[in-house]
């Protein structure tokens, strides 16, 4: 389909008078809402399957693991929690506000939401999120990413089976339809993707000065620090595996790794040995190994790898034909180098060496550029890590783990500065959907002339008095 300006903003408005219509403010209907979205995801999983290989060459192993199993966990831990998240709180308004004694806090929806979603985890990155814009009791428009083309005709055949356009539309297109869409006035605008667009999404929602949620990869990349008390061989099964999936397009993927120069060789070797063990000696000639979306991200991963090209320690081959490149290591990098100060997005992997006893002034370093979107520290002095993620400023992250903190149920997910802002999954991502409107019941009964006039005389002594103690 070919939209226009015009066409959006019939989808916009018609999306914002069935939402004025209230009918998604149920909360039951909400639930039921959630329910057709986790049947239509488990009947169409083979189709979503298929798109994920077309596009990026997910293994069905991989495809459930990272894509469509975590929207069935999003969508579940909704459903349990949301009558409990959505209920209105009571307070008590405090003797400021005596007689009236009964404040209550609603948690209200804040209508039409966009919702702009990346190529690399297309499924998960669009349904978790609609997940929570259902549960928050918004309607929603989808913009999906033109690079995974088969992807996003998967996830529009999903969603046009599902759900009337009123509530939910899927919009396919490149930048320019992505614009129009930033052009219409919506309620609320969930953006994942790069801080370069991010800027541009700002600035757009800045003329209706609409809410606006972030969740970027971090300009500067998440570091991986790997101290000498280090378990190396477990640290190096772990960043291997996590390297391999999606072949390094992944938000919150290690983008370099800190070694201590002390046990750098051992690291390397086992790194080595891991890769091999877990995707073969050529990583490109692997069925089950992702590819690189696009001729140009596969060029990106040539070019790099020329630059770097004597110092390449493992992989730096690839095949042109199926995009597929292996994980390549680069040693030594310095800390300053341009390679390990913006985001790769890609199989590669640069290697920091440090002295171990510097390992503060590493810290600092990675401190004074852009906050990452993860942290991975690997150690066994439990003391200076808890202390370094108490510490630091950075999106979330793991000691002695990779990437599996996104899984954690009942907690946030998200960056701050220029790795996003926001938070969601579970009762995160209701928050993030939902405004909480907080509202006085008024008594018209025993009411004092305290707040009132005259504040000066006989009355200023006996109204600070009072005022003072109420605010004890």
């Amino acid at each position: 389909m070919s939209y226009t300006e015009e066409t959006i903003h019939a989808i916009v408005e018609k999306q914002r008078a069935y939402f004025r219509s209230g009918a998604t403010l149920d909360v039951k209907w909400r639930i039921e809402q959630l329910r057709k979205l986790k049947k239509a995801v488990l009947d169409h999983q083979e189709m979503l399957e298929d798109a994920l290989k077309e596009d990026l060459g997910r293994s069905r192993v991989e495809a459930y693991l990272c894509d469509i199993g975590p929207i069935i966990v999003e969508v579940n831990e909704i459903i349990h929690g949301l009558k409990k998240w959505a209920r209105p709180e009571q307070h008590y308004s405090g003797l400021m506000c005596f007689p009236s004694l009964r404040t209550t806090v609603y948690k209200m929806p804040y209508g039409v939401s966009l919702l702009i979603s990346p190529f690399n985890f297309p499924m998960l990155l669009t349904l978790g999120v609609l997940a929570a814009a259902i549960g928050g009791g918004n309607t929603a428009v989808l913009k999906t990413s033109s690079k995974s083309v088969a992807s996003t005709r998967a996830l529009k055949t999903l969603i046009e089976e599902t759900f009337p356009e009123e509530y939910v539309t899927l919009i396919e297109g490149g930048h320019d339809v992505a614009d129009m869409c930033l052009k219409e006035r919506f309620d609320k605008i969930f953006y994942t993707g790069s801080p370069a667009v991010a800027r541009h999404v700002l600035t757009e929602a800045a003329d209706h000065l609409t809410s606006v949620a972030l969740e970027l990869g971090g300009e500067t990349g998440n570091w991986c620090v790997v101290r000498r008390d280090a378990d190396l061989k477990d640290a190096a099964r772990k960043i291997a595996f996590f390297k391999l999936c999606n072949a390094g397009q992944i938000c919150i993927n290690i983008n370099q790794i800190a070694v201590a120069e002390e046990v750098a060789d051992r690291f390397l070797e086992e790194l080595k040995r891991e890769f091999v063990r877990q995707i073969g000696e050529k990583a490109e000639e692997n069925p089950d190994y992702p590819k690189m979306i696009t001729s140009a991200a596969y060029d990106k991963c040539v070019r790099l790898t020329e630059t770097y090209r004597d110092r390449v320690v493992f992989g730096g081959t690839g095949n042109k034909e199926t995009r597929r490149f292996s994980p390549t290591i680069l040693y030594p990098v310095g800390m300053d180098e341009d390679i390990v100060q913006h985001e790769l997005f890609c199989p590669l992997l640069p290697v920091v060496p440090f002295r171990d006893e510097k390992v503060g002034e590493v810290m600092q370093k990675i401190a004074g550029r852009e906050h990452p979107l993860s942290m991975y520290l690997f150690t066994s002095d439990m003391k200076w890590a808890e202390s370094v993620m108490s510490s630091q400023q950075y999106g979330g992250g793991c000691i002695n783990e990779v990437c599996i903190h996104l899984m954690v149920k009942g907690v946030p997910f998200n960056g701050t500065g220029h790795s996003g802002m926001g938070a969601y999954h579970g009762v995160w991502g209701f928050r993030e959907f939902t405004h909480p409107s907080t509202v006085l019941r008024g008594s018209r009964h025993l009411n004092m002339p305290l707040r009132e006039h005259p504040y000066s005389g006989k009355a200023e002594k006996i109204k600070m008095m009072l005022l003072k103690w109420f605010e004890r």
